[in-house]
């Protein structure tokens, strides 16, 4: 009860800031539409390019800003918050906490996410969706495994920023890894360009990548592109990735909490 605690104290602290949830709103939205008119020109020239038509690289476009804030695609994603605690030496407090320092966070984390699922997902992707002809289903089913699979991607994206975090402790200053990590993720999620997109062998690899599970394979999944077999496989393929991450940090969060320096202090 303790970390659904936490996760509940953390979404009602996201849900506080409601002018910044309307700005972040309204920038996704606006952004979405110069990406879709960027992908119209696109697709225009090359028609079903990565086995996408118009109307599903469309789909992609918004889905993706949809989980801008709900994965943390950009970064951050309120770890910045115990990259400071490390650095500053209150990382000493929280581990005087009765409750593990992997699932504090990670319940802060899944908090923030449902609530910038609801309060910066839902109104783009409406949006999106009355201006321009997405490829959206119409079962219920689909939208389920979408969920579930926005959950694995959340879980994914939480582990490598976890990881990057953590760096901290033998880092004085962390944000430049945080920068670098930031952009892996624009890039390898296909935030930038769908993967499927990307040519010849480079694209087999960036789709074998953890990143791909925290956009690509739910973007998939509500498009219908993956079903049946590959629907299993693509949860699979994004649960695989979260268990072995997490798992990462358990051992990293072990080594770097053996014994805690506070610089300067």
């Amino acid at each position: 009860m303790v970390y659904a605690a936490v996760a509940a104290g953390s979404f009602r602290r996201y849900a506080t800031y409601r002018i910044a949830t309307v700005a972040g709103v309204f920038t996704n939205t606006v952004f979405g539409f110069i990406v879709a008119y960027t992908y119209i020109a696109l697709w225009d020239e090359r028609p079903h390019l990565g086995g996408y038509d118009q109307a599903q690289a469309l789909t992609f476009v918004w889905i993706a800003q949809a989980l801008l804030a709900t994965a943390a695609l950009m970064g951050g994603g309120g770890l910045d918050d115990l990259q400071e605690r490390i650095r500053t030496g209150d990382i000493a407090v929280d581990l005087y906490r009765p409750a593990d320092l992997q699932l504090w966070w990670l319940a802060a984390d899944l908090g923030r996410a449902g609530l910038q699922l609801l309060g910066r997902g839902v109104a783009p992707m409406a949006v999106g969706a009355l201006a321009f002809p997405l490829a959206l289903p119409g079962d219920a089913l689909t939208w389920g495994c979408f969920l579930l699979s926005v959950l694995f991607g959340v879980l994914v994206s939480f582990a490598l920023r976890y990881l990057v975090a953590l760096a901290s402790f033998w880092l004085l200053d962390g944000s430049g890894l945080a920068l670098i990590s930031g952009l892996a993720c624009m890039f390898f999620t296909g935030m930038v360009l769908p993967l499927r997109v990307f040519p010849g062998g480079l694209g087999e690899v960036v789709q074998l990548l953890p990143w791909a599970a925290i956009l690509q394979v739910p973007a998939d999944v509500l498009m219908g592109v993956r079903s049946g077999d590959g629907l299993v496989r693509g949860l699979v393929f994004q649960a695989g990735w979260a268990g072995a991450l997490l798992a990462l940090g358990r051992l990293v969060q072990s080594a770097a909490t053996r014994k805690v320096v506070v610089h300067g202090g």
